[in-house]
């Protein structure tokens, strides 16, 4: 446990050095979410008979959504006194900071989440699919995917835990923290798709339900996760002992509950 408690000592976040930028692992990890994650999808797909073209179409209009939603999403939801980057929204995505490129950190999960639902609204009205049922086989990726996401920001030191005394802690600028980033991986990603993968092979009556449970699901273990991550520093608890996550994972489970609904008693 010695080794692990002090595992940032002796890891670099920095994967290699290109002498122009450096290549962390956090966006390593973030190119094999996406590949497992659409890898994941098309596989559903082919055994849900959804054409392949479409996934792979759909792909792209919802990455460009969940990137943009994730970035400005970040500004809106948790940096204070946004005021300038909401009237200059194209230094929300200028990596240089004073001269020096810095790359582009900060994307907000419900964010992306928004952004996600308006390119998805906006493929629909276009393209006129069945996007209920593309929308659970995407359902069914994503929970893979996001595993990597999560082990990259613990790759890359952030979105810490809270101060803890439990033996497998992890020691961040000399505090023992819940390795919280972990905790997230497993219940929001791995839990997640155990739970929908069962459902959707003994318990699914129409499309719809599967995003509308992941939507549930994500809600109810974010909230539990929360518990053990550190609320963002630049915020705190916005109301009583509520982080920003859980107020965002309060309506993100109550549309889930009405879509839920909706969609399992759809005729």
């Amino acid at each position: 446990m010695e080794f692990w408690q002090h595992i940032y000592s002796h890891f670099n976040p920095i994967a290699f050095d290109l002498g122009i930028f450096k290549v962390h692992w956090y966006g390593i990890m973030y190119v094999l979410a996406l590949i497992v994650g659409f890898k994941a999808t098309m596989y559903f797909a082919k055994k849900e008979g959804i054409d392949e073209k479409i996934i792979d179409e759909y792909f792209v209009w919802a990455e460009i959504g969940i990137i943009l939603g994730a970035r400005i999403g970040y500004f809106i939801f948790y940096v204070p006194n946004n005021g300038y980057y909401l009237t200059h929204p194209w230094e929300m995505f200028n990596p240089f900071k004073g001269g020096e490129f810095v790359g582009i950190r900060g994307m907000s999960y419900h964010g992306a989440v928004i952004g996600f639902a308006i390119a998805t609204f906006l493929y629909w009205k276009i393209k006129k699919v069945n996007m209920y049922k593309v929308l659970d086989v995407v359902a069914l990726g994503v929970p893979l995917g996001y595993v990597f996401g999560r082990i990259g920001n613990f790759l890359n030191q952030e979105l810490i835990g809270r101060v803890t005394d439990v033996p497998w802690g992890i020691y961040v600028n000399g505090v023992l923290r819940h390795p919280s980033q972990l905790y997230e991986a497993f219940f929001e990603g791995i839990v997640i798709f155990v739970l929908l993968y069962a459902y959707y092979k003994k318990f699914k009556k129409n499309d719809g339900e599967l995003i509308a449970l992941y939507m549930i699901l994500y809600g109810v273990f974010r909230s539990f996760c929360e518990l053990f991550r550190a609320p963002d520093p630049q915020l705190g608890f916005i109301f009583m002992h509520f982080t920003m996550g859980e107020i965002l994972s309060f309506f993100m489970i109550v549309f889930g509950v009405i879509l839920y609904l909706k969609r399992r008693t759809a005729k």
